[in-house]
């Protein structure tokens, strides 16, 4: 049940590896995935990143 002209949203949570940051939302992004957020997960060493994207077609 979704109104016509409102953008419907998916979403992402994916861990980040401090050594190799860059690449990994490099090709988020080419993925059309828009970064929302960078924070911390289960401890202070570990990174969580979520990310949006629109539904195509949904």
């Amino acid at each position: 049940m979704s109104s016509p002209g409102v953008t419907r949203w998916e979403y992402l949570t994916a861990p980040l590896l401090i050594h190799n940051t860059k690449a990994i939302l490099d090709n988020f992004g080419r993925d059309g995935w828009e970064l929302v957020t960078v924070t911390t997960g289960a401890n202070p060493e570990q990174l969580v990143a979520f990310f949006k994207r629109p539904i195509q077609g949904g």
